[in-house]
């Protein structure tokens, strides 16, 4: 039991390490705003987030509702401590997963709002403008600032 534990909470512990090696790589990916990579990178992270949500459940289901840490209080102390080391490395890795998960997501948000903005005066700078002209009659002439599909007097 105890060997499937610490093989559990090992993979887990690999699984992290790969996580946090690429959301680096995604970080970098951001900043070149390379989004082909991006998409194919964001594919293996949601798979990896899978892979790790189904050992956490073969875990839960394997120790019948018995916390990793009362079980690592009830065997001898090497092992137990083994276990309680597992368990913290753990947990620092997943904070720092999700620090840099924040910041991807931060950087993300920012290149989208920028694009965004681009995109906006892009559009912008295309539109007609309006100008002020005398017509035929001699009055301002009403100009349509939008497309019109027909034109002329009916």
């Amino acid at each position: 039991m105890f060997a499937q534990i610490r093989g559990n909470l090992n993979r887990q512990a690999k699984g992290l390490e790969l996580l946090q090696e690429l959301q680096a790589e995604e970080f970098e990916l951001l900043v070149k705003r390379d989004s082909e990579r991006i998409s194919s990178l964001e594919f293996s992270i949601h798979e990896l987030l899978r892979q790790l949500a189904v050992e956490r459940d073969e875990l839960k289901t394997f120790m019948h509702g018995t916390g990793i840490l009362e079980y690592a209080r009830l065997i001898p102390e090497e092992e137990g401590a083994e276990i309680r080391a597992l368990m913290e490395a753990l947990d620092r890795a997943e904070q720092q997963s999700a620090r840099q998960a924040e910041k991807n997501t931060s950087l993300s948000l920012n290149l989208l709002d920028k694009s965004h903005e681009l995109m906006l005066f892009l559009y912008d700078q295309i539109q007609p403008k309006q100008q002020v002209v005398y017509s035929a009659k001699g009055g301002y002439a009403n100009s349509r600032p939008q497309a019109a599909i027909f034109s002329g007097r009916l």
